[in-house]
């Protein structure tokens, strides 16, 4: 056990907090949908109730897909912009590991398989990182939509009004300013993390140049 957490410790903590601050949100998401529906005069529900909603979809989606939307154009643009003195880009005009091509290694017995397979299977598992990311968005976007729009019509069928399909709630302002409140603040705050790691440092972090690096030195090492 003590091995599986020095060799996962990273992923395992990422998760177990993903885990408790989703717990936190279905908790405290139940209470506010609750109070909404007394202050309307509508029932409540239990925590199980909300939790299979469409309110605690879309409230769940909504930041997923932008979440993947950050991790999808952060690996495509880093594939061919640069940040001179930011540990989060390649250095300019320079060649590096990542860089390579796939296919001078194919005969290596621990190349994953796909490099050594070639052909169509390497050339999508070349992008496959940023083709499964797309694909996490896509399939957020979906959920947020669809969960957006039942939430959407309860709340105007209580209001008189009328319910609305998944397709045309993606035209309503209501969906795209749930999107972009969470798409500006994504690619503000990674756009900073790339400008901090220019001039400030984290010691032992990956995501950070040496300490006494210089700031025009680019990349992590």
């Amino acid at each position: 056990m003590k091995n599986i957490l020095h060799k996962h410790g990273l992923s395992i903590v990422l998760f177990g907090f993903f885990v408790l601050f989703q717990l936190g949100l279905s908790v405290v998401g139940q209470r506010q949908y609750n109070q909404e529906q007394v202050n309307h005069g509508q029932p409540t529900i239990d925590y199980f109730g909300y939790v299979s909603s469409a309110a605690f979809l879309e409230a769940t989606m909504e930041n997923w897909e932008s979440e993947f939307l950050q991790m999808f154009g952060y690996v495509v643009l880093t594939a061919f912009l640069y940040q001179r003195g930011s540990a989060e880009s390649k250095k300019p005009g320079e060649n590096e590991a990542v860089d390579r091509d796939p296919r001078l290694a194919r005969t290596k017995a621990d190349a994953p398989w796909p490099v050594r397979k070639g052909g169509p299977i390497l050339k999508l598992y070349e992008h496959s990182l940023s083709l499964a990311l797309l694909l996490l968005f896509i399939i957020s976007l979906g959920l947020h939509a669809l969960g957006g729009a039942k939430e959407y019509s309860r709340q105007e069928l209580v209001h008189g009004g009328q319910s609305l399909s998944a397709w045309q709630y993606l035209g309503t302002a209501q969906f795209w300013f749930e999107s972009l409140q969470n798409w500006q603040s994504e690619f503000f705050s990674i756009g900073v993390m790339v400008v901090l790691s220019m001039f400030l440092r984290q010691r032992g972090s990956p995501e950070s140049k040496p300490v006494d690096s210089p700031h025009h030195q680019t990349g992590q090492s």
